[in-house]
């Protein structure tokens, strides 16, 4: 039988993973940093800007603790390594201990630099900057995407950690603890690869796998990359359906 201490370890790099990546059943469960923070979050309806700027540091704060819980369970799962007497843990636990310790203490230094003076300092404020007006600042902008992607007819699809939105002025690209953004009169669009697939074993029409490169012509603005999928038609003569981005 296995012993309490490779349980406890494969147990929790299950959860980790799981936490990190979020499939589809911690989302059901509401094991994401989104619904166990959503009342200091906020709703990304109401204010899409200010709900991903915390977001993002939250993730970042939540994940670095991962280590440091392994830590403390590890205390009660192998009580007899007396983890919880750092000063007489092994040395290979105590390094581990000054790890899990440091992640968190240069996230949250990270997140304090972003909050400053508002938030100016995340990357998505300083992305936003540069596609203010001159005599505006990045709020303005924000402002301007917070009501675009309040509207109905925004296009958004993808997996939660890698969600593509469409807005009449923006194309973003929302990942786990990141949000490209680019204005859609400035990007160029390059497909950088393609790949074919069967739906299904007994099924005879294949779909096709695009990844298509955005880039700004402002040469500050990071590009990044988002993936289409294409479908042919069905039969002969039939009229082709329109690419679905999938993240």
């Amino acid at each position: 039988m296995d012993s309490p201490e490779v349980t406890f370890t494969l147990a929790y790099l299950v959860f980790a993973v799981c936490f990190v990546f979020t499939p589809s059943e911690f989302h059901s469960a509401g094991l994401t940093v989104q619904h166990l923070l959503s009342g200091w979050l906020g709703s990304e309806d109401a204010a899409f800007v200010p709900f991903h700027l915390r977001r993002t540091a939250a993730t970042l704060l939540c994940h670095s603790l991962l280590p440091l819980g392994y830590y403390v369970g590890m205390c009660f799962a192998a009580s007899e390594k007396e983890l919880y007497f750092p000063s007489q843990a092994p040395e290979a636990w105590q390094l581990f201990l000054l790890l899990a310790v440091t992640l968190p203490s240069a996230a949250c230094i990270l997140i304090y630099y972003w909050s400053h003076d508002q938030w100016a300092h995340h990357p998505l404020a300083r992305t936003l900057a540069l596609y203010a007006l001159p005599h505006s600042g990045w709020w303005a902008v924000a402002s301007s995407i917070n009501t675009e992607f309040r509207r109905i007819d925004k296009f958004a699809t993808g997996a939660p950690g890698a969600r593509v939105i469409v807005t009449d002025t923006w194309v973003m690209k929302v990942t786990t603890y990141r949000v490209h953004v680019a204005q859609q009169q400035d990007v160029h669009l390059i497909v950088t690869e393609s790949r074919q697939h069967e739906l299904s074993p007994d099924s005879n029409l294949p779909i096709q796998l695009l990844t298509i490169h955005v880039a700004s012509a402002i040469p500050a603005v990071q590009a990044f990359d988002i993936r289409c999928t294409i479908s042919p038609p069905p039969c002969r003569g039939a009229q082709p359906s329109s690419p679905l981005p999938a993240g």
